[in-house]
């Protein structure tokens, strides 16, 4: 799977990077197949985890080294664990929904209990929480990492349009084929793409079905049929000015249309008709028809924080931001798209922040004081087509923080080989096993072969 990209990237730093990846897989060891024990799961664990997504398992898996396996649970309903950031590909007929799930039972790491149910209640005072089935759990430790709820129904008209064609959504398993499927059947008329007024989880990824639809139509002899609208609810196209340099190049050299400040809030799909309200002008709207329309749904933090005490003001987990402590409960941590840190909520974003919290945690337990920081590093690969990123990588303070020796800004096939192929090995075969904590280690040794 790795080939491609070390025959195009075919440096010593490549070859180095390579074998450090193999050397995690090695030690990551072959998959270990989980079978869920809720019924005989215990009351009180010294590591109790809410959520098994990206965080939650990284994490579990970092603290079963810490503790033992027979101390740490994961409370997680869902029977199946997806790599969402390989839906941006699905949607546009690059790669198969099947390579972006697994069983959640082959994910677990092995010994830790998996509680298969719903977080209902956090109860920090008293360092317990109660699920769905009224089972009442109590811990030493928790990790949050709940991730981000989809708000389909915000948008009127919603979540039901998907019943019609037209219509897609990279944002859901239940509705990322139908992305590929309106690509595929597209005539001619407008291919509207959606940007919310909330937060979102990789932010990239809205315009990002937008560049390869673009590609997909000039493949295929529709470019000229298609007028390409990008409504954004935000005031630019992306947060960090150089590679927002580089995209709006990518833009007016592909004659796209960027809106800004423009928020959907209907979606009429039995005329094909989509409503979105000017920011700047509330009250002002503006009806657009569509032959294709790719819905970024709103979405806020889930439900059970949004009135639980670990909450800020606006529902996300209340963490500092350098050591992802909770700031009122010291024995509450939180991770990912959950929390309240100031940073774009991605995979590569959890990737840094699990080692800087395996750090924290470990001091903790030691009582000591955490000094190791988070520098709020995160990653997005804008895909701009079928074998072009540009690998967008930066800090809190919104300054591009590069990991390769070269302008990352520009387009690259390496680092589209990098996006479609070997991050999702990496996922898998090391972060998930807790071997990987972002990419610092590989910013240095480049940093050091060119010194």
């Amino acid at each position: 799977m790795m080939a491609p990209l070390v025959a195009v990237v075919s440096s010593p730093r490549a070859r180095l990077l390579t074998c450090f990846l193999r050397l995690g897989a090695q030690q990551a060891g072959p998959l270990q197949l989980h079978t869920r024990t809720s019924c005989t799961a215990k009351n009180h664990y010294e590591v109790l985890v809410l959520g098994g997504g990206t965080g939650g398992i990284t994490m579990a898996t970092r603290m079963k080294r810490k503790v033992g396996a027979e101390n740490v649970a994961i409370v997680e309903p869902s029977e199946r664990h997806f790599y969402q950031p390989i839906w941006t590909l699905v949607g546009a007929g690059a790669k198969q929904l099947s390579s972006s799930g697994r069983p959640t039972a082959s994910v677990m790491p092995s010994g830790v209990e998996w509680i298969q149910d719903k977080v209902a209640e956090l109860n920090p005072d008293k360092s317990c929480i109660r699920t769905d089935s009224g089972k009442e759990i109590s811990y030493k430790y928790l990790i949050i990492a709940l991730g981000i709820q989809l708000d389909y129904e915000k948008i009127k008209g919603l979540p039901e349009g998907f019943a019609h064609p037209k219509i897609g959504s990279n944002y859901s398993v239940k509705t990322v084929e139908k992305t590929w499927k309106a690509l595929q059947d597209f005539k001619e008329g407008n291919a509207i793409f959606t940007f919310p007024n909330t937060p979102v989880k990789c932010a990239g990824a809205p315009q990002k079905i937008m560049y390869l639809s673009e590609a997909y139509f000039r493949k295929t002899g529709k470019r000229s049929k298609a007028n390409i609208i990008f409504n954004t609810s935000l005031g630019a196209i992306f947060g960090v000015k150089k590679y927002a340099d580089a995209l709006q190049e990518i833009i007016r050299e592909r004659n796209l249309t960027v809106n800004y400040k423009q928020n959907l809030i209907e979606v009429r799909a039995d005329k094909q008709e989509a409503v979105f309200e000017n920011l700047d002008k509330p009250g002002e709207t503006q009806v657009f028809s569509y032959e294709m329309l790719h819905v970024t749904p709103p979405m806020s933090s889930p439900d059970v924080l949004k009135t639980s005490p670990v909450a800020d003001s606006a529902g996300w987990v209340d963490v500092d931001k350098e050591t992802l402590q909770h700031k009122k409960y010291p024995n509450v941590f939180g991770i990912g798209d959950c929390t309240n840190l100031p940073t774009s909520k991605t995979a590569a974003a959890v990737a840094a922040q699990s080692a800087i919290l395996d750090r924290t945690i470990s001091l903790i337990m030691k009582n000591q004081t955490p000094v190791k920081k988070y520098d709020g590093y995160t990653s997005c690969p804008l895909v701009t087509g079928y074998n072009r990123v540009i690998l967008a990588e930066f800090d809190y303070r919104a300054q591009p923080l590069e990991t390769f020796p070269f302008d990352q800004s520009k387009e690259r096939l390496s680092m589209y080989l990098m996006k479609a192929d070997m991050m999702p090995f990496l996922y898998w075969n090391i972060m998930l096993r807790g071997y990987w904590g972002g990419p610092a280690f590989l910013r240095k040794l480049f940093h050091l072969g060119m010194s």
